[in-house]
């Protein structure tokens, strides 16, 4: 759900293809029109132009790029890479222009030209303001070109967002986890990518009405609300394939707030209460209402941002990982709720020294710390009021339901509790709007979740686990799931497989010489703190062959 700097870091791939050539000569008239889904810039500019042989000798001059092509496989295809400009809208309905990518397959294969599907894709979160997918000649798009190598060089049509609030957009903030901006947005780049794909430089390739979506981390999280938001409007999604998505953020965001802290919460923390102050404008009177005075000052402002976050983390603008006081949570705010004696101890940093993600949890707890206690507190009263089936504080064997929660804190409360109570509920409220599980809806598309049990940043059973088990009256096959942790077996055996090696070998590097001559520990540490990032491309493959099955290809 992160990337920081960069999502897919360990497979740098961009940097292989920088000075590739290829642009266009294309002019790019500007449109009048600001209706969504059209075309800012018609025609689209095409940015970068390879053929198979070339992608391959580019990708496998550097480890890191042959690294990728054992796990992608070898293009056939060539690739020419478009940046698209379109009308969306951002959180609170304002209008704004936004970019993608259009990337479509060239060659003589039968799979890079004629009628051919495509591939909707959406990217893991980014603090970069400048992001931008199309432009593979960017060494820092390591995504994009990833993407490229993986479904576009395979045959398929891909048309991916850079998001509104990022790249050209001037929103002013990205509408984080918002699932009706977000699937919108979606279907407007759809719209826009396929006006654009008649008129571009690679006419020889064209839409066969197939339409299969996928995403990655923040990604999965968009591309499963396109999915419900297409086939709830009766449109045709052909295959999905969300990859490691926080798809139950009600019951993420509990498991959290109760201690269970992600690797990444100080980053997504102002993403998610932005995105819902400018959708509701009632998260918050003041930011003080929500972050501690260390961090407040600015932080509405902050993400996502032109300046690197190791950069805005080293100015001290956020904390690298302390979201919670270390201390038991003290309250000032006249009426907040008195904790009983099991929530104060629910709200202590976790114990248990079996489990392995205890010390990645200690570290979600420190001073300075970046959400006030006053929050905290009220968020878990709420929390333990008005339970999720799938959070923390539910029975274990619980239907995996949303709370059914009011449209207000009670008034059966005190007034002062009900004031103190108001804001960290209206979060709430807003995160249980965007959980993927409310309304409630099941895909008639075949679908498939990917992600890892032993993810630090999101969390399999809270999230892919919770969906299994709410769609698990389906048919058999309709809904499938792929854990890349789990022992190997079946047709994504050698995926599963290859990622634990992959694993494994980090390891040995950080025990060696070499890689620091860590502890077991902290070598264990280090490979944790990197694992979200090292599924993306094993689960990418996996919905590549996953789509190639439902396509008969």
């Amino acid at each position: 759900m992160v990337r920081l700097e960069h999502i897919l870091s360990a497979f740098a791939a961009g940097a292989l293809l920088a000075g590739c050539g290829g642009s266009s000569s294309q002019t790019s008239p500007v449109a009048t029109a600001t209706t969504r889904g059209t075309l800012a810039d018609n025609p689209p500019l095409r940015i970068a132009s390879l053929d198979a042989s070339t992608f391959t000798a580019k990708l496998g001059a550097t480890t890191s790029g042959a690294n990728l092509l054992q796990v992608a496989g070898k293009p056939i295809c060539g690739v020419d890479f478009y940046y698209i400009k379109y009308w969306t809208v951002g959180g609170a309905n304002e209008v704004t222009e936004s970019s993608g990518a259009l990337m479509i397959p060239t060659g003589a294969a039968p799979a890079c030209s004629g009628p051919r599907p495509i591939l909707l894709y959406a990217h893991g979160t980014d603090t970069d303001k400048t992001t931008n997918l199309a432009d593979v000649t960017n060494a820092n798009n390591t995504e994009g070109a990833l993407v490229g190598a993986i479904f576009a060089a395979q045959g398929f049509i891909v048309v991916a967002s850079n998001y509104a609030g990022y790249d050209i957009s001037t929103l002013g903030y990205h509408p984080y986890i918002n699932a009706a901006q977000n699937s919108n947005e979606m279907i407007d780049v759809l719209a826009a990518a396929r006006s654009a794909l008649p008129i571009a430089l690679s006419g020889s390739t064209s839409d066969s009405g197939k339409l299969v979506i996928t995403g990655y981390s923040e990604g999965g999280y968009v591309a499963m609300a396109t999915q419900r938001a297409i086939e709830a409007a009766g449109g045709k999604v052909t295959a999905a394939a969300p990859m490691s998505g926080p798809y139950a953020i009600e019951a993420f965001s509990d498991t959290i707030f109760f201690g269970a802290v992600n690797l990444g919460a100080t980053v997504f923390s102002p993403l998610l209460s932005e995105s819902y102050q400018h959708a509701y404008g009632d998260i918050y009177t003041a930011t003080t209402d929500v972050y501690t005075p260390s961090f407040a000052n600015g932080i509405d402002t902050l993400l996502p941002s032109a300046t690197p976050i190791t950069t805005i983390v080293a100015q001290g603008l956020l904390p690298p990982t302390a979201l919670f006081d270390i201390d038991s949570p003290t309250v000032t705010v006249p009426g907040s709720p008195t904790l009983s004696a099991e929530l104060t101890a629910a709200l202590k940093p976790p114990s248990n020294p079996a489990n392995p993600f205890t010390p990645l949890f200690d570290l979600g707890f420190g001073t300075p710390f970046l959400i006030t206690d006053d929050f905290r507190v009220s968020y878990a009263v709420g929390a333990a009021s008005f339970v999720d089936g799938a959070g923390p504080v539910a029975a274990a064997n619980s239907a995996p339901t949303v709370a059914d929660l009011p449209s207000a804190v009670p008034a059966s409360l005190p007034a002062a509790e009900q004031q103190a109570l108001a804001l960290a509920f209206n979060f709430r409220l807003a995160v249980n709007k965007n959980d993927l599980r409310n309304p409630v809806w099941e895909p008639r598309s075949p679908t498939l979740l990917c992600g890892g049990s032993g993810d630090p940043t999101v969390f399999f059973s809270v999230n892919t686990g919770t969906m299994q088990r709410f769609w698990s009256a389906l048919p058999a096959g309709l809904v499938n799931v792929l854990d890349l942790d789990a022992a190997p077996s079946g047709s994504y055996a050698d995926l599963q497989a290859g990622f634990q090696t992959a694993q494994a070998s980090l390891l040995a590097f950080y025990l060696s010489a070499a890689g620091g001559g860590l502890s077991l520990r902290a070598a264990e540490s280090e490979v944790l703190q990197q694992t979200h990032t090292a599924e993306a491309p094993f689960c990418a493959v996996a919905a590549r062959g996953f789509f190639n099955t439902v396509l008969g290809e």
